[in-house]
């Protein structure tokens, strides 16, 4: 591979840098022993078609490493150096796939506003604990903490607070999130009123983007989370919990898995949300459905 010499190594942008290390082809065996690893370490499948993706997304890393082809870099990544912990990390980061929008699946707000908040306050819970898992960039969570001060404001007295626990593997995306800040078009379907309530506009017009005002921020708590550890250990248990197109990247036996440690830290009468396209068949866990993709928990027979 040649590249221009008269180029400085801050002077190659991320994407060409990747357009020049693509060039490094991932080879089927390494292809195989990183998504052995990532099925491995986080349930998430990597099928052949994610082959490309794999290798677009780890190019940038072989030019930060200094790394001539992919067999250096996985060498590195599986050794048992701490540097090696850390890429880990960073290789996660990069193969997670992060995607949402606020108010996505709305059905489930509206669902939550009009049946579960109502249901919640005649059982006289008068701080519900919400937890946001797999919550990406920070749209769902702040999401729920829209609904929630939509709702107390409408019924004043019936709630005293909320918490709102959010979690992700991912620790880039969760630094994302934490900041509150998106492009101006995330929130353009948004009723002006929410708009106006909730966020802030930058008024740098080089820079536009909307801002979650502190008021809906200051009440959820980010953290780093993988599924596949063998227990959750979220306490308080929750009145409410959305887990939102995520299983959809795991295998079956992997998806009943994290949902029986979901329901573990779900509180009984508690609801727990799931995406659209996902279901459950055939587990015995002490949960119905009260509407599409929600569940109920109920005390074990």
């Amino acid at each position: 591979m040649s590249t221009n010499p008269k180029l400085t190594e801050k002077e190659i942008s991320p994407t060409l840098a990747a357009g020049l290390y693509t060039q490094k082809q991932l080879s089927q065996e390494q292809f195989k022993k990183i998504a052995t690893f990532m099925e491995k370490t986080t349930g998430i499948k990597m099928p052949d078609s994610k082959r490309t993706m794999i290798q677009s997304r780890l190019a940038n890393r072989l030019k930060v490493l200094h790394f001539n082809d992919y067999a250096q870099y996985i060498d590195y990544v599986f050794s048992s150096s701490d540097r090696a912990n850390e890429e880990i990390v960073m290789m996660i980061d990069l193969l997670t796939t992060n995607l949402t929008h606020f108010f996505r699946e709305k059905p489930h707000f509206d669902f939550m506003t009009a049946t579960v908040l109502p249901h919640l306050a005649e059982c006289e819970i008068k701080c519900p604990a919400i937890w946001s898992a797999g919550c990406s960039s920070g749209e769902e969570p702040y999401t729920l903490s829209i609904v929630m001060k939509e709702f107390m404001a409408a019924h004043r007295g019936v709630f005293t607070d909320y918490s709102i626990l959010a979690t992700d593997i991912s620790s880039r995306i969760l630094s994302k999130a934490v900041e509150g800040l998106y492009p101006l078009e995330s929130v353009d379907k948004l009723p002006y009123d929410i708009k106006h309530k909730y966020f802030l506009k930058s008024k740098n017009p080089d820079k536009p983007y909307a801002k979650v005002k502190n008021e809906v921020r200051q009440k959820i708590q980010f953290d780093r989370l993988n599924f596949m550890d063998s227990s959750f250990n979220i306490r308080p248990k929750k009145n409410i919990i959305f887990c939102r197109n995520v299983l959809i990247y795991f295998d079956k036996p992997t998806q009943l898995d994290v949902i029986r440690k979901l329901v573990d830290c779900l509180e009984v009468g508690g609801f727990l949300f799931l995406g659209h396209s996902e279901t459950i068949f055939g587990s015995d866990l002490p949960i119905k459905t009260v509407s599409t993709t929600v569940f109920q928990k109920i005390k074990e027979s």
